[in-house]
């Protein structure tokens, strides 16, 4: 039933991201569409320019000859400059629906990425496999190598080995395990500093936190799937 409308609502949100840079494209079209249709005609300086030739055709010296020329040179001009403008205003509107579009897909990979921080946050890192191989002195978490110390090692093979079990080691428990004495004689603070030490090896931080969990006034355990542990 959670997975039907995790995928209801993973389809809502690809509707609604498509939409929305849909919009946006369609927005910026018609703005441009009103932009270039305002934009006054790049023959019309030419077209007064003409019509000043057609009807004064009593214009026949030389310096009314001249004025005409120069008018009819800076209409071409400013043909030019209007049509240079309008290929740079086309630009800039391209420009500005990709980055558009770039802040609507980035913002929702953002979102995407929170929400699926909050869910390894509430429920703990998905596992699929996790090899602890004693010879070599490595974790393999999801297909990732951890290079821990031997205390380290020993401190995980216990965790691993209480896991399986469906059992919640305290410190003082850990500490009596590894040390091969009765948890009565042992110190809670020193189970504690060995699970301290397997979290500063394993060195991410989010990681060790969420892979091991702290229950309150019980003691630790690997918060995986005991399926997926495998000791060599």
């Amino acid at each position: 039933m959670s997975s039907t409308s995790a995928t209801e609502s993973r389809e809502i949100g690809n509707r609604i991201v498509v939409a929305g840079i849909a919009a946006i494209v369609v927005i910026l079209g018609i703005a441009a569409v009103l932009l270039f249709i305002n934009l006054p005609d790049a023959n019309a300086f030419n077209i007064r320019v003409e019509r000043l030739f057609v009807e004064n055709d009593t214009l026949t010296g030389n310096a009314e000859i001249k004025l005409l020329e120069i008018l009819a040179q800076s209409g071409t001009a400013f043909s030019d400059t209007l049509a240079s403008y309008r290929f740079v205003i086309f630009v800039l509107l391209i420009f500005a629906t990709a980055l558009l579009i770039a802040a609507v897909a980035f913002l929702v990979m953002l979102i995407a990425l929170n929400r699926r921080m909050g869910r390894i946050e509430r429920q703990g890192i998905e596992v699929n496999s996790l090899l602890i191989s004693r010879d070599q002195k490595s974790v393999y978490l999801n297909d990732f190598e951890f290079k821990l110390t031997d205390a380290a090692l020993e401190t995980l093979s216990v965790l691993a080995e209480a896991r399986m079990d469906d059992e919640v080691l305290s410190g003082a428990e850990i500490e009596g395990v590894i040390s091969g004495r009765d948890a009565s004689d042992c110190d809670e603070a020193a189970g504690a500093t060995r699970i301290k030490r397997l979290r500063d090896t394993l060195g991410n931080q989010l990681v060790s936190e969420l892979l091991i969990k702290n229950i309150a006034r019980k003691g630790y355990m690997l918060a995986i799937d005991k399926s997926v542990i495998r000791m060599v």
